[in-house]
């Protein structure tokens, strides 16, 4: 058949098949915008409203607190050899594959899979149960760095000193620890800093165990909801407020995370942070840890397999070009993981001079980075109150635009499934406020004393690397081997005007799938189930046979086991180390490295 009667086709398939169908989502099809009939779906009013939504949506906390620890932990400059093998041919064909099939169906996450391929529409179902257990948990980082800010305006950083009400008498501060012979001489060998102790005891009022939830915190449940608030008038008129609000979300972190670059560079051991971060260990690639975390963190950071890409190119003009703005930014979105490497790992290297210890001990990943090992090195600096601001305004802002992308995408798929009900008046708006209250509510859970474990059941399970790469897997297979990947390269030039490159359709076809299966099979090999200091062990595998079946039939449950000796109490069987802990679980001490 001639390319041009294959076009011509597809137009036909576009117009009939993909017409609007009784009670479902009517897409925009191409002569209504030629014909200039209006627009039946909302569209961004401009090409910048689309690119900067998927940048705040895409570049998040996980750039900032994920990467540059796992990049200096899997072997520095090394780790970008299985990095950019998962960016090509896994990342950004994926990627480009979730925003062109939403602008060609002009459908949500769930819907576009009924009209592409409907026997693959449990692909949508599962994208929505693990945004939608994302939402939940995402945002509490968020309430956590709102709380930190209101605390930066005091005439003094609280965490600095041991001065406080929380503070315990183990609370040593920093500059009687740098005096070790005022360290021997008062006997101190079990201590703590005052920035855990304000993590620990004011922040979180950690309790003992999973087991003891205990009372809710209203001060973050205060900020929980505020965050909240701000989220849900991000998006109540749909892109046409999300295409604004992104102008400020997408666009200060970047300038801050520039200052903050320049400060950290500009510190006195700054660049031993930096050497740390990027030494080259090729013997690391032999380690099949590695190539898992170069993996999850591709398609974390992506926002892949969420709904929320397809959602956000669902309301592209039929004819923009979406293959050239994908590769801008996965530039984008790359480039500044690895640059916030330098901004985060200047600081720890400073950090690090100044405690006279080794990097190492310094370095952290996820909330132990953002609400200790930062916190406590501006409190180093001159004016620390300034920088303090800086740090989790930018904090919040990567966070925030993050989220309301994540609960916009989870909108949209769910409205594109009862449009004849839910477009109707405020109907849409009460929705979303419907969604936001119970979605605040579940999360009222992990503000709770007890709330720490909660959180990191959900980050390790919910959304893990695992789930991400069994629904790209599947795509990949539904677009490439049942729709078939030329008919889809055909709609792709029915849009664009030409053929993506090569590359494209043999990452979709063979690469992308078998990098997914390597993945997950090296993760069953290498899988270790949630533990706390091995005292507790949770059944959250559960979570992800629910998100692989695409079917929330049950929830999640989890039990402590303590292993200590029958009638031994928990302080005799775990004794205090060098940190002031008895083993008992600490959150700050569990890495938690599955955050976007």
């Amino acid at each position: 058949m001639a390319q041009k009667e294959k076009l011509q086709c597809l137009k036909d398939f576009h117009k009939d098949t993909l017409k609007p169908s009784p009670g479902k989502s009517p897409g925009t099809r191409p002569e209504d915008e030629a014909e200039g009939k209006p627009v039946q779906r909302e569209k961004w009013n401009s090409k910048l409203d689309f690119i900067l939504s998927v940048a705040g949506g895409f570049v998040g906390l996980g750039n900032v607190w994920r990467f540059p620890y796992l990049c200096y932990k899997n072997g520095g400059g090394a780790f970008l050899i299985p990095y950019f093998i998962f960016l090509f041919g896994g990342g950004l064909p994926v990627f480009f594959l979730e925003v062109a099939l939403g602008q060609y169906t002009s459908e949500g996450g769930i819907t576009c899979w009924e009209k592409l391929c409907p026997i693959f529409t449990g692909i949508g179902y599962a994208s929505i149960v693990i945004v939608s257990l994302l939402n939940i948990y995402y945002i509490v980082i968020l309430a956590w760095g709102l709380y930190y800010l209101f605390q930066c305006f005091q005439p003094e950083l609280p965490w600095a000193k041991c001065r406080n009400s929380w503070n315990t008498d183990r609370c040593v501060e920093d500059t009687v620890r740098k005096n070790k012979t005022l360290m021997l001489a008062a006997n101190i060998t079990n201590f703590t800093s005052p920035v855990t102790e304000f993590w620990e005891r004011n922040v979180l009022s950690i309790s003992s165990g999973i087991d003891e939830i205990g009372e809710v915190k209203w001060d973050l449940a205060l900020c929980l909801l505020g965050v909240w608030v701000i989220c849900f008038f991000c998006i109540w008129k749909g892109v046409k407020s999300t295409g604004k609000v992104v102008y400020v979300t997408a666009t200060f972190p970047f300038v801050m995370l520039i200052i903050l670059l320049i400060r950290g560079v500009t510190l006195p051991g700054a660049s031993e942070g930096i050497k740390f971060y990027l030494y080259p260990d090729l013997q690391r690639l032999k380690d099949p840890e590695v190539w898992i975390d170069a993996g999850t963190q591709i398609f974390f950071s992506y926002a892949i397999c969420l709904g929320a890409m397809t959602s956000l190119g669902s309301y592209n003009k039929y004819k923009y070009n979406c293959y050239r703005d994908c590769l801008l930014l996965g530039g984008l979105n790359s480039g500044t993981s690895f640059v916030s490497g330098f901004a985060i790992f200047s600081v720890l290297g400073f950090m690090a001079q100044e405690q006279g210890v080794d990097i190492a001990d310094v370095a952290e990943s996820g909330p132990g980075l953002a609400f200790i090992a930062y916190p406590k090195a501006v409190s180093m600096m001159p004016l620390p109150t300034f920088w303090a601001i800086l740090f989790f305004i930018m904090l919040l802002l990567l966070g925030l635009d993050s989220q309301f992308v994540e609960v916009e995408g989870q909108i949209t798929s769910l409205v594109d499934l009862y449009p004849s009900f839910l477009r109707k008046g405020y109907r849409r708006e009460l929705f979303i406020a419907t969604v936001c209250s119970i979605s605040y509510l579940l999360g009222l859970t992990m503000v709770t004393r007890g709330g720490m474990y909660v959180f990191q059941l959900f980050d390790y399970y919910a959304a893990s690397g695992v789930c991400l790469l069994w629904v790209a897997f599947f795509e990949c297979i539904a677009v490439a081997w049942v729709y078939g990947v030329d008919n889809f390269y055909d709609a792709i030039e029915d849009m664009i005007g030409y053929r993506p490159n090569a590359w494209m359709k043999w990452s979709w076809s063979f690469i992308t799938p078998l990098l997914c299966v390597g993945c997950f099979v090296f993760s069953l090999v290498k899988y270790k189930p949630l533990t706390y200091n091995k005292i507790i062990q949770s059944d959250g595998p559960l979570i992800e046979r629910i998100k692989a079946v695409a079917a929330p039939l049950g929830g999640a449950s989890s039990r402590p086991v303590d292993h200590r000796p029958k009638g031994m109490s928990a302080e005799l069987a775990y004794p205090l180390d060098p940190n002031g802990n008895n083993g008992l679980i600490k959150p700050t001490h569990t890495i938690v490295e599955t955050m976007m």
